[in-house]
């Protein structure tokens, strides 16, 4: 048997012993099995180093869990720490958590004891991508994976994942072969059997097109294969490839089958069709109830289907009716939260340009730049420069020359970008709703917007209207002759007439006098008003860390720095600074008493300061989810001390991500790190205080005794 190889420019083979782990005695816990599959990897000369190999790891398991039902889990990734694709296994001696749906009879989480981990290199081509995505697929067969378990060498595994990937290739050069011979003889010996009656056919994807995409594809195919009722074809949209559905294929579907992680590419071929839309790992775990429902709603009187925008995860237990579209608040709420996904570059681009531009040329820049830009050059610098504001006496700027021209090229790009703000908002609310008709007439809103004065909260306004007025249009029944016109002069013209319309005649200046409204409010903040509002941000940014609460306040101060106004930059900051207090806090409070936590929540203690440090409020999450009625509160009282302070100090961001890194170019840098430390420091002594009298000092389990020091263990 020959050891089947990368195809890359070494032939190193895939899997070697030395990558194999059997019966490993490790913590029952996640980071512990990848940081061992890490080791191994480097251990072998296959990874340069775990740091950057873990990185992008534990990056891909925060996109969505790798762990399956049948106790097997596929951490993957592509990453820069190898040159070659590459397969470590563990077998786990105490199963660990990875996320797996699958529970016991008494709702308990099945823990995984078989994990792969599965590596490409950066860029990899598809036939390396070929190689994992058939080991992906072989996990969805019962025989293989209790071969895993019941081997007793690391050779053997080696073996048996080999044997895998040559039969793949044997199947590739004899297309004969690649069917199972007993399947083939039946199939002769009965040309007469049962037709199957539905057709389906379906697409599965995930965030990084390795492994789920395509157990996903086989798992439906081999239970479809199981049955006489149906025909089902299956489109990978992976790493690796795959065929693409025909539309003869399409047409002729009774029903479809979306089972993905990222957007369906190409969604518009599949409109009409009744559709089943779901997670991707709905597809591993139950294949057979996904034909079911697609085989009722390829003959319901009244079954959901896919528009030309698409259909969104069927949110299992949301509908109570079965259901698989989603309802109109949460689509448009999610196409909202799109929009703003789609905004914040132009934010962060425009607001660190425009900071920069006051660091270089001054803080009355802003008052000159435009005269700078277009009359002077590189060849023609500027000298002091003459303004005034609002008719008062004429002042002259601080700086001149190199310095007063680079700002000003500075600032004039950021406020150029910012100048784009709403109309991305609006338009990607739009392109989320309808798809590509729908840019142009939300553009068109979001500039619309900005002319009347209603701002992002009309941007917001026009952003729905345009996606829905095109995702209307496109429901029409046209001629044939009318239809290819459609979706580049129909929907564009008359959703934009629509959108353009209602806000001119009807909504803009409602709007206009609610943005006026808002922004009086907030410059008119001061005192114990605007320490009022700081407390209530802090308070939403702590509540979910990242969650829906949490996203709200964040939404309500990036869009606010459209308006340009010193408020909505002191709002800004303190959104940011109290985003940074939850992690800061326990990776402060594991350091003051590390006794108090396991050695996974002391190990993400570590790790919780650069990503508090970077406003990456989620940092938080695991020692949340393991204890939230006292870690919450906790974070709550120094997100509000920290939110509160930075209002009362002024601090002003024009950024709106970063965290630390954009402090030198916030107004009142010194209120930030006093706001940020004294929240800190708040919610670190609150937490332990509350751990200290609510409850023990939790005992160790088997796994981490050995690794505790007697004495503390015995005390």
């Amino acid at each position: 048997m020959t050891t089947p190889t990368t195809g890359g420019p070494d032939d190193r083979p895939v899997i070697i012993p030395e990558l194999v782990s059997l019966d490993a005695d490790l913590p029952a816990e996640k980071d512990a099995v990848l940081t061992e599959l890490a080791n191994l990897q480097v251990a072998a000369g296959r990874a340069s180093e775990t740091t950057q190999l873990l990185a992008d790891i534990h990056a891909r398991e925060e996109k969505a869990a790798t762990g399956l039902p049948g106790g097997i889990a596929i951490p993957h990734c592509r990453t820069t720490a190898v040159d070659g694709p590459s397969l470590g296994f563990a077998r786990l001696r105490t199963p660990t958590d990875f996320g797996s749906d699958e529970t016991d009879n008494q709702g308990n989480p099945l823990g995984t004891d078989l994990v792969f981990m599965i590596l490409a290199p950066e860029g990899a081509g598809s036939a390396h991508m070929k190689v994992l995505s058939t080991l992906a697929r072989a996990l969805v067969k019962k025989d293989f994976v209790a071969a895993l378990r019941s081997a007793e060498s690391e050779e053997e595994i080696v073996s048996l994942v080999t044997a895998v990937l040559d039969k793949k290739k044997a199947k590739k050069a004899t297309p004969a072969a690649a069917d199972d011979a007993d399947g083939a003889d039946a199939a002769a010996a009965s040309p007469a059997a049962a037709p199957r009656t539905v057709k389906l056919v379906g697409v599965t994807s995930c965030p990084t097109g390795i492994a789920h995409t395509y157990m996903a594809a086989d798992a439906l195919t081999q239970a479809a294969d199981a049955r006489d009722d149906v025909e089902l074809v299956i489109e990978t949209q992976g790493s690796s490839g795959g065929d693409k559905l025909t539309a003869a294929q399409i047409d002729g579907a009774d029903a479809v089958i979306f089972a993905h992680g990222v957007g369906i590419r190409d969604i518009a071929r599949f409109a009409g069709k009744p559709v089943v839309d779901v997670p991707v790992k709905k597809g591993i775990s139950d294949p057979d109830e996904l034909i079911d429902r697609a085989i009722a709603a390829s003959t319901a009187e009244n079954p959901p289907r896919v528009s030309a925008s698409g259909s969104s995860d069927d949110g299992d237990g949301d509908g109570g009716d079965g259901d698989t579209s989603v309802g109109w608040g949460r689509r448009i709420q999610q196409s909202v939260m799109t929009g703003v996904s789609y905004m914040v570059p132009f934010v962060a681009a425009g607001g660190l340009l425009m900071a920069l531009g006051f660091v270089i040329g001054g803080y009355n820049v802003s008052n000159v730049w435009d005269t700078v830009v277009q009359e002077f050059s590189l060849w023609n610098l500027p000298g002091h420069l003459p303004y005034t504001l609002d008719g008062s006496e004429i002042e002259m700027t601080d700086r001149s020359g190199l310095m007063l021209y680079l700002g000003a090229v500075f600032f004039g790009g950021g406020t150029t970008a910012m100048g784009f703000l709403v109309a991305a908002l609006s338009g990607y609310t739009a392109y989320a709703l309808a798809d590509r008709p729908g840019i142009v007439p939300g553009f068109v809103g979001g500039a619309v917007s900005v002319l009347v004065g209603a701002g992002f909260i009309g941007g917001l306004i026009t952003g729905i209207i345009a996606g829905l007025v095109a995702m209307w249009i496109q429901t029409w029944k046209v001629p044939r002759w009318l239809g290819s016109m459609m979706p580049v002069v129909i929907i564009p013209l008359l959703a934009t007439l629509v959108t353009a319309a209602s806000m001119f005649l009807v909504l803009g200046r409602p709007l206009a006098a609610l943005m006026e409204t808002l922004q009086n409010w907030l410059a008119d903040m001061s005192g114990s008003s605007a320490v009022i509002l700081g407390l209530i941000i802090g308070l939403m940014m702590c509540f979910d860390l990242g969650g829906p609460v949490n996203k709200s306040a964040y939404l309500f101060a990036t869009a606010g720095l459209s308006t340009g106004d010193t408020a909505a930059f002191q709002v800004m900051a303190a959104v940011i600074a109290a985003g940074m207090v939850p992690p800061l806090a326990l990776a402060l409070a594991t350091t003051l008493r590390p006794s108090m936590w396991s050695n996974v929540e002391r190990e993400n203690g570590k790790s919780s300061w650069l990503l508090g440090a970077s406003f990456i409020s989620e940092g938080a999450i695991p020692f949340a989810a393991a204890d939230p009625l006292r870690v919450i509160p906790s974070m709550m009282v120094g997100g509000a001390v920290t939110g509160a302070l930075s209002m009362a100090f002024e601090v002003g961001s024009r950024a709106p991500h970063g965290g630390i890194w954009v402090m030198p170019l916030m107004e009142n840098w010194w209120g930030f790190i006093i706001a940020v430390v004294a929240g800190t420091v708040v919610s670190a002594v609150t937490v332990l205080l509350v751990k200290q009298f609510t409850a023990t000092e939790p005992e160790a389990t088997p796994a981490e005794a050995p690794e505790q020091d007697p004495a503390a263990a015995s005390a």
